[in-house]
């Protein structure tokens, strides 16, 4: 299984994450190619070097088309943008409208997800009317959806954290002056371990603590791993006392099967259109479900329903129910506990002589493979070229089978 541990030391920015997926190996070709999918314009991406307290480091910014000055990640203590603001609905449908993996769609969507639950929870407001204001920008959302490619990209199948340093004093917003950490980052890392009036200024970002939010786990112990690569990404500002780098380290277990506790939230329902519940299900995929799926059942009175469950990272249970109980008739949600093993497996895009194909690899105790074709990627590949749905995916199975052999 591949791990990615996020060192935290002078915590931790959207900027600062890309910057270090790419010293990791993430190609910086695939990543501009990637995030072409997204309809989204006006800027170019610069990836430069830099060198901290002797360290090599890499730093990645996004500058604007139109002549404006670069927008300055908000890792600089610039909240106060004044780019584009956008709302969680309309960057979830600039998300979904896109050409991305499917995979990349899920975990930028489960970012955003977290960012939006936090907001709404700050400013008292339904999911859908959050507004991001620096979030919103253009160079924000670029360093989402580019860290959700880059951890597809080089086939991240977990993550932890390190325990998170929350700097100190106040940072200017589009609300005004707001103290360090920000209230959207100390809601985002509840349960988290962290070190209050750690370090000057703000060096966990609201980006930084939804990224870490969506991909780890409050307190998951890290395994041993065998260190493939460790790669650093640097922050704009220079700190007094420790440098200012995000490292990754890029690592393997040897877990036949890896293990992980999410939960079940249910619900019986009588009185709801297939319709209703089809919209349902794309709202709990958005606010991050891992899965949803119905049942038919006989409910009292002899009424035929539907059973509608999700299965979940448990911070996002309040999140998630809230979807159900707005969404639907339900007056009620139940939740429990479950276990799960997971197979080791990473994400891989082979060539076909149609095009490249996104492909899951999942390897049985066993040794053998299982060799998945990603449906979005395919069905794109299937559009484009004109042919079969199941010609992709022949091709696709076909070449993964024949890079794993070689």
């Amino acid at each position: 299984m591949r791990i990615l541990y996020f060192d935290t030391f002078s915590g931790v920015s959207g900027d600062m994450t890309v910057a270090a997926l790419v010293a990791l190996g993430l190609d910086f070709t695939r990543l501009e190619a990637e995030l072409r999918r997204l309809p989204l314009h006006g800027y170019r991406l610069r990836l430069s070097d830099r060198r901290v307290n002797g360290i090599h480091a890499r730093t990645f910014n996004v500058d604007l088309d139109d002549g404006r000055a670069p927008h300055r990640h908000e890792h600089e203590h610039t909240h106060g943008s004044a780019h584009a603001h956008r709302s969680f609905a309309e960057i979830r449908s600039l998300i979904q409208s896109s050409t991305l993996a499917s995979a990349v769609k899920e975990r930028a969507l489960a970012i955003f997800s977290r960012l939006a639950d936090a907001e709404a929870r700050v400013h008292a407001v339904p999911l859908d009317e959050v507004t991001f204001h620096e979030v919103g920008a253009i160079d924000s959302i670029v360093d989402i959806v580019g860290t959700a490619v880059g951890v597809t990209e080089l086939g991240i199948e977990r993550a932890f954290t390190a325990a998170l340093p929350l700097g100190s004093g106040m940072v200017r917003t589009q609300h005004g002056p707001l103290p360090i950490p920000a209230p959207a980052t100390a809601e985002l890392l509840k349960a988290y371990p962290v070190r209050l009036g750690d370090g000057e200024g703000e060096l966990v970002t609201p980006t930084g603590a939804a990224i870490i939010a969506a991909l780890t786990q409050p307190g998951a112990p890290l395994p041993p791993i065998r260190i493939e690569a460790v790669g650093y990404g640097a922050g704009a500002r220079t700190l007094r006392d420790r440098p200012n780098v995000l490292r990754l380290v890029l690592g393997t277990t040897a877990e036949v099967c890896a293990a992980d506790e999410m939960i079940v939230l249910e619900t019986n329902v009588d009185d709801a259109s297939p319709e209703l519940l089809a919209h349902v299900m794309e709202r709990l995929f958005a606010a991050g479900a891992r899965d949803v799926w119905f049942t038919p059942v006989q409910m009292k009175k002899n009424r035929p329903g539907t059973l509608l469950q999700v299965l979940a990272e448990p911070a996002l249970r309040d999140a998630l129910a809230a979807v159900v109980l707005t969404e639907t008739t339900a007056i009620g949600v139940r939740h429990h506990p479950v276990g799960r093993l997971l197979l080791p497996r990473e994400q891989v895009t082979v060539e076909t002589d149609l095009g490249s194909v996104a492909v899951k690899v999942a390897r049985a105790p066993d040794g053998s493979l299982n060799i998945a074709p990603e449906y979005e990627s395919c069905k794109r590949l299937a559009a484009e070229r004109t042919v079969p749905l199941k010609v992709v995916y022949q091709a696709a199975i076909a070449a993964a089978r024949q890079r794993l052999r070689s």
